[in-house]
């Protein structure tokens, strides 16, 4: 049986691919929606031999089936924002410390120790609901912080703003993480100046603003904070791990996360590098529902397993924290 330790040991693109063929089969005896999709797919378990012979759930069944791959009683339950009357995904875990050290050890490895930061978070949206994945892992980062002035805003920008103003000033390094419709009605009240400070954005209009492209976005939000880049974190309800992007939307992944793209036309086919199309992502966090997830997102994937998020298939819902909207 693959344990954490091992997903999270993984240190190599072999290694990578002997565990996720193990959690495969694991999940295709485990998960019945799993497995009835396979079924479906008329694929059979001991004839997968390679990562791109595996079948990728569609997301969509988040919102319509309990995909678990065990008995265990189910310790959290992530629920997906939407507007009212909307379909919500729901990710049933039955083990968060996997979510926790997911987590932890991705912010760790493109961060380094949470310590060295106070962590301010602008996420209106998400903490006026219940069930999110994101307040649950940026509440668990400000705690572990050990920093007084770490903590959550909601409205109170003049707080916010005199708050981040004085730490960037004294030299402290701090990490703004918004919601993108709020950075950018922070920014409206006040010009900022920073030097000290990550401003990192998780996406997301929420239905406030019009879609921008990341170009856009990124190039307004560097002119209001006074900064050379925006960094962005890609999360999603489903997935147990983010990937980061310290700076012009190409994300990069830790050892326990692949992306593949496959064809728009034909979802078994995968096309080469550079070339655009829907995101398939193996996140081996996964282990205790599903981890092959076929996204909405359209992307590009390049060398080192980093990938670019361009936007999402036409007529498909707007998921809570979508990237970007072509």
């Amino acid at each position: 049986m693959i344990t954490a330790t091992d997903i999270f040991a993984i240190s190599s693109q072999k290694q990578f691919e002997k565990i996720a063929l193990k959690i495969f089969r694991y999940q295709h005896e485990n998960n019945l929606v799993y497995r009835e999709f396979c079924d479906l797919m008329k694929v059979e378990p001991q004839k997968v031999k390679t990562l791109q012979q595996i079948p990728f759930l569609p997301i969509q069944f988040f919102k319509s089936h309990a995909v678990v791959s065990n008995t265990n009683p189910v310790q959290n339950t992530f629920t997906s924002s939407g507007t009212t009357g909307m379909v919500t995904s729901k990710h049933l875990v039955t083990d968060t410390s996997i979510y926790e050290e997911s987590y932890r050890k991705g912010f760790s490895q493109f961060y380094g120790n949470i310590e060295d930061y106070v962590v301010l978070a602008l996420l209106p949206s998400y903490l006026e609901r219940d069930g999110s994945s994101l307040i649950y892992m940026v509440e668990d980062l400000i705690q572990l912080s050990n920093h007084d002035d770490s903590g959550f805003y909601l409205h109170n920008h003049d707080e916010l703003i005199t708050k981040l103003t004085t730490l960037d000033q004294s030299g402290q390094n701090v990490i703004l993480i918004g919601v993108t419709f709020a950075l950018l009605d922070l920014i409206e009240k006040h010009q900022f100046q920073l030097q000290n400070t990550i401003i990192m954005e998780t996406g997301g209009m929420k239905g406030r603003r019009k879609e921008m492209i990341r170009e856009e976005l990124h190039q307004q939000l560097c002119e209001g904070f006074g900064v050379t880049a925006i960094h962005s974190e890609y999360g999603m309800t489903e997935l147990l791990s983010q990937a980061y992007s310290l700076g012009e939307g190409v994300f990069e992944c830790p050892s326990w996360i692949q992306i593949l793209v496959r064809d728009t036309e034909d979802a078994l086919t995968y096309i080469p590098q550079g070339k655009t199309g829907g995101i398939n992502v193996i996140d081996l966090a996964n282990i205790n529902s599903c981890s092959f997830i076929a996204t909405q997102d359209l992307g590009k994937k390049y060398p080192n397993n980093s990938f670019e998020v361009l936007g999402r298939f036409d007529n498909s819902d707007i998921r809570g924290c979508n990237l970007m909207v072509l």
